[in-house]
């Protein structure tokens, strides 16, 4: 049975945490190396798909295998934030942090050498693997490092990294296949993993000390996480961030046929269409790191998922009322952006408050349903049809609408749980 008990976190650093709770050089180099461990998991997921046309022809397969080595990636990401996040909690973080940027540049260069679709599937869903052990494992890092006041701050940056990246990857792609192949993607995935392992190297020290860590092997590592699910409110968040999650992937796959199919814009436009609604997340981002000091974290969540919620049902809303409408459709995305930039800090800050005692496993449990969510309903709009904007719209309220359920049924925001003390100075 789920539990209700309150969980709150205070403003002392942990015991044993390595580093000050403070900005200085270390940390900020450190939050570097985190920021890029958790944007090179989205931007491996999208960075490729420009070149699913060529790829077909080159690996002498259909459409649909190629979109299976997506969800091979996707697939693999799940189960490597389910799976190693909470073994961290037994072995550290250091370990597995070199041992999947190792793996990243191996299996992405496998990608980039794949003679034949089967083994693509197969690297890409190591790949992905791979890249979930750094994704997970920075915002468990965060955890064990820091405490009060700067969590929320730190999560934010993530949590914009995260939306933002997803955006950026297929731009990215595009670049490198207008000179060369996309086997060329798969290359630059490679350095990147290979800077990502010399950043590991040279600027994440070991955040949990052996006295800190949980016995009981694989089994105890995964009472801890059945402990975790136990806990209702903890639950509340990692549904509140999964189905916006859903939304948010809802829009990705589906904007760009809504914005040149249904209102006939161009790609350029739509690419400015894209990057406007893409700052307004990351400002609705900046503003909660701002309030996180003074306003309570749970208030935060409650006006993110208000705020996308009304996105959503006012373009539903529009769209039935008065038919497809560019500027609506455009404003009514963009203020479900704003909405989804707030609850992504604010349900991982509360979140990783709660599990503080186990943070890889509450670290695998908010991610690895943030991104099975985000699989589950990126081709649901397709499913649905492309010839107008309702499909993409009814999903990301459908989603949205699940999200203020768990808010309400789970999270309860006036009970405070997962509260960081003293917010503020």
């Amino acid at each position: 049975m789920i539990s209700s008990s309150t969980s709150t976190s205070d403003n002392r650093k942990p015991v044993g945490a390595a580093g000050p709770t403070t900005p200085s050089a270390r940390t900020g180099g450190l939050l570097v190396v985190l920021g890029a461990l958790t944007a090179v998991a989205p931007l491996a997921t999208d960075m490729y798909v420009p070149g699913f046309p060529t790829m077909g022809s080159a690996l002498h397969t259909g459409s649909s295998a190629i979109q299976l080595t997506m969800t091979a990636f996707l697939v693999g990401l799940v189960v490597g934030q389910l799976l190693l996040g909470p073994l961290s909690d037994s072995l550290g973080r250091r370990r597995p942090l070199l041992a999947g940027a190792t793996a990243f540049v191996v299996f992405s260069l496998l990608c980039a050498v794949a003679p034949n679709v089967y083994l693509l599937v197969a690297a890409r869903f190591l790949q992905g693997m791979a890249g979930a052990v750094g994704m997970v494992l920075a915002r468990a890092v965060i955890t064990d490092r820091f405490a009060g006041p700067d969590i929320p701050r730190y999560f934010a940056v993530l949590s914009q990294i995260l939306g933002v990246a997803p955006v950026a990857a297929p731009v990215l792609g595009g670049a490198i296949l207008a000179v060369s192949t996309w086997r060329a993607v798969f290359g630059v995935l490679t350095v990147i993993g290979v800077l990502l392992l010399l950043g590991v190297l040279t600027k994440v020290p070991e955040s949990l000390p052996p006295e800190r860590r949980h016995g009981g092997g694989l089994s105890g590592t995964f009472r801890a996480m059945g402990r975790l699910m136990g806990n209702r409110p903890f639950m509340g968040y990692v549904l509140v961030l999964g189905t916006a999650s859903a939304a948010l992937f809802a829009y990705i796959s589906g904007s760009s046929f809504v914005f040149e199919h249904v209102h006939g814009v161009s790609a350029g436009t739509y690419s400015l269409i894209f990057a406007v609604n893409a700052v307004g997340m990351l400002l609705a981002g900046t503003v909660f790191a701002r309030l996180a000091r003074r306003v309570r974290l749970n208030t935060l969540l409650t006006a993110g998922v208000t705020t996308a919620a009304a996105g959503a049902l006012a373009q539903v809303i529009v769209t039935l009322a008065i038919g497809e409408s560019f500027a609506g459709t455009w404003i009514t995305l963009c203020v479900v952006l704003c909405g989804v930039g707030m609850i992504f800090p604010a349900a991982m800050s509360l979140g990783q408050n709660l599990g503080r005692a186990t943070p890889g496993a509450a670290s695998a449990l908010l991610g690895g349903l943030q991104f099975l969510c985000g699989a589950i309903a990126s081709p649901l709009v397709g499913v649905f049809g492309e010839d107008s904007s309702l499909p993409m719209a009814a999903i990301m309220l459908a989603s949205l609408a699940l999200a203020v359920l768990a808010l309400l049924v789970l999270v309860r925001p006036r009970q405070a749980h997962g509260e960081v003390t003293a917010q503020a100075h």
